[in-house]
């Protein structure tokens, strides 16, 4: 019989990420560990969001995602305004520099590395989350900080994993989901 660690997936290494799209005059973004290059020519990017997500639905409508790159210097209360609330009763983007390039998804300024702009050229269901690709449009480097990773997220400036990130972990013991957090990968 072989044996499934759940926690061996805490190794795989991720970053921290803004991932923003737009409906109309509407706005949203959250943060995203899971934003990586497939490709250099044309160069592409995927990232991977929860159906149930407003930034979700903005992108699926817009055709279109933002991503900014976070830096160390990124707090949690910086990060809980994108990470721990619901853009469907708050403005995430309240006291939040940023600007829009080429496909208008606006781009978080505030705490970032870099910036990627795309336009969504296919997308994956993979059940509770969407695998979005898209060709980058425009990017800019915004300064040489560190980039956060998510475990330097996790053991520095301490901060959680909510239930639709696609790092959250249940136990699950004799094939029955327990619900309950088994790691902070």
């Amino acid at each position: 019989m072989n044996k499934l660690d759940l926690g061996v997936l805490c190794q795989i290494q991720y970053g921290m990420f803004i991932v923003t799209s737009y409906f109309g005059e509407k706005i949203n973004g959250q943060i995203s560990t899971v934003v990586f290059q497939v490709t250099c020519q044309p160069a592409q990017v995927v990232t991977c969001l929860h159906k149930d997500n407003l930034t979700h639905q903005f992108v699926t409508t817009s055709g279109s995602f933002g991503v900014s790159i976070l830096s160390q210097e990124a707090d949690l209360k910086f990060i809980g305004q994108f990470g721990f609330r619901t853009g469907r009763d708050f403005d995430k983007f309240t006291n939040v520099n940023y600007k829009k390039l080429s496909t208008g998804s606006p781009l978080v300024l505030d705490h970032a590395v870099g910036l990627l702009d795309l336009k969504v050229i296919k997308y994956i269901d993979v059940g509770t989350h969407t695998l979005f690709i898209g060709e980058l449009l425009a990017s800019e480097k915004l300064n040489d900080k560190t980039p956060m990773t998510y475990d330097y997220y996790h053991n520095a400036v301490k901060g959680k994993t909510q239930k639709n990130a696609p790092t959250f972990q249940t136990c699950v013991t004799g094939g029955h989901n327990e619900n309950k957090t088994i790691g902070t990968c």
